[in-house]
């Protein structure tokens, strides 16, 4: 894990994006979710989310998010949440904050949690974006998780879509 933090760490220190996080942007994502390290890596996780945001000021982002998670020996979950991003210095490098509505059959919890994670820009506006995340369960500490997760992002410029005349 501390490698992992380390390795976001030189990345966000070396290399910059191109990209500018201005108000008025909006941004649309798909990822997946406990990728090997997460706190269930002894069982078979798989989650896989869709989300949604828009800049409402220059490198503050509000986001919202639905979800699925499949762990083996378990009922399958949704997740339904809202949350934040912060960019630091234009290159990429973003924290998050977050409160997921977690619900499996016979079981609902709130879920605080934080991100860190990086946009690395593949073109103009789409971004593979790699993050570590901690979810904190509100009912039990024990189904607390964490791992690693990637988004496919893409960024709408405000402007990009308008017909030229």
């Amino acid at each position: 894990m501390k490698k992992v933090f380390l390795l976001l760490a030189v990345l966000a220190t070396t290399l910059t994006a191109n990209a500018q996080f201005e108000k008025g942007k909006a941004y649309l994502g798909a990822g997946l979710s406990g990728l090997d390290i997460s706190s269930q890596a002894k069982k078979f996780h798989f989650g896989a989310s869709v989300k949604a945001g828009y800049l409402f000021m220059d490198n503050l982002m509000a986001t919202a998010q639905v979800g699925y998670e499949h762990l083996d020996d378990n009922p399958d979950a949704f997740t339904f949440g809202v949350g934040g991003r912060y960019y630091i210095i234009q290159n990429g490098l973003y924290l998050g904050a977050s409160l997921k509505y977690y619900h499996t059959k016979g079981y609902n919890d709130f879920r605080p949690g934080v991100q860190v994670g990086y946009a690395f820009f593949i073109s103009r506006t789409v971004t593979i974006e790699p993050e570590l995340y901690i979810d904190f369960s509100t009912k039990k500490f024990e189904d607390s998780a964490y791992g690693l997760g990637v988004t496919l992002g893409v960024y709408l410029f405000k402007d990009q879509y308008k017909l030229k005349k």
